[in-house]
């Protein structure tokens, strides 16, 4: 009789993922595309609710010396308005943007409050600002964004600031809720996600969208350029790996908790990261991890290299994809990793 501990195995023996590209029958790329994205809708487990209509809300704005503050509260699907964070650069526009999408981190009192400066709620700017202190160089990457020329949006994802805070121990039995409900924690995220990037594609202040990301921010950045072709380009930091490299003992992966808002039952039956992430191919991609990151093995961030690196070579396109791993750092986004993306967004945007 099989135990866990040769089960397990055995079954992550079994995961070809037969429908990625090169692997797939099918051999036309934009059909491909269209395969592997109705793939990932489909166990997504949420219907789609595209029609619902925004209707957005809009704070007061604050100027700062380069750029304008809002908030905004808005419709993603038809259950919640979520409120985030807009900044505009000075100017008569119309702007590039970015979607920048927060972290996980175990941390649930503050989200868009991680990567925007809250100067609309002083009671989170130390939780905030000691946050940035421990992963940005004491940087606010959506400020940063923003004095560069960008239009920012940031909202927070489900159990987040305005959402939440949820306990981190509650994860696991909202997930369970949601899977009793025939749908999925992760699902709803990345629908999120994407009716965001419409969103911002709508604003006459825009006139081309990048997703930007750090760690769980990362995985929704590249998820939703899969999603929407509303995304133009792509920086994630600090979320990439094949995923039978990553489920090693005592991984996050294995544990439940946060893993959930990035597991799609069944889809690893059909396709890797990598190859989901390879459905925006070939749009401008950028990928930066830490040669020294606990939570990804150097030999799975190498395996979804190789993947993505032959995608963007198959579509003659290997100048729009980067990858890159940094010696020497753990899970962070530094000054200058920071510096690097937004000289990158300049010359791809």
């Amino acid at each position: 009789m099989g135990t866990p501990d040769t089960l397990y195995p055995a079954l992550k023996k079994e995961l070809t993922f037969p429908l990625a590209w090169g692997t797939s029958p099918v051999r036309d790329f934009r059909d491909w595309r269209l395969m592997a994205r109705a793939k990932v809708e489909e166990h997504l487990l949420m219907e789609r609710q595209d029609e619902t209509p925004y209707a957005p809300e809009y704070g007061v704005p604050s100027r700062t010396d380069s750029y304008t503050q809002e908030l905004v509260t808005l419709s993603l699907t038809r259950h919640e308005r979520v409120r985030g964070v807009l900044l505009t650069p000075h100017g008569p526009g119309p702007f590039p943007a970015v979607l920048l999408f927060h972290d996980h981190g175990a941390k649930f009192d503050i989200g868009k409050e991680k990567l925007v400066r809250p100067w609309y709620d002083v009671t989170r700017l130390a939780s905030a600002q000691a946050w940035a202190d421990k992963y940005f160089s004491g940087r606010f990457v959506g400020d940063g964004l923003a004095r560069r020329g960008h239009v920012v949006l940031c909202l927070d994802a489900p159990g987040w600031g305005d959402r939440g805070p949820i306990a981190y121990e509650q994860q696991q039995a909202l997930a369970s809720n949601f899977y009793n409900l025939g749908s999925s924690l992760a699902g709803l995220m990345a629908r999120e996600d994407a009716r965001a990037a419409g969103f911002l594609a709508g604003l006459n202040r825009v006139r081309r969208i990048a997703a930007v990301g750090f760690s769980m921010g990362a995985y929704r950045a590249w998820q939703t350029a899969a999603l929407s072709d509303d995304i133009a380009a792509t920086a994630a930091v600090c979320w990439m790996t094949g995923l039978k490299e990553m489920m090693v003992p005592g991984n996050n992966t294995l544990r439940g908790q946060s893993s959930y808002y990035m597991l799609h039952p069944g889809l690893p039956r059909f396709l890797d990261f990598p190859d989901v992430a390879a459905i925006a191919a070939p749009r401008p991609m950028y990928f930066l991890d830490g040669a020294q990151d606990p939570l990804f093995t150097a030999e799975g961030i190498e395996t979804a290299y190789a993947k993505l690196r032959a995608v963007w070579s198959s579509r003659h396109a290997e100048e729009r994809l980067r990858t890159e791993i940094w010696p020497g750092l753990g899970h962070v986004f530094t000054q200058p990793m920071q510096d690097e993306v937004i000289d990158w967004l300049d010359s791809v945007l």
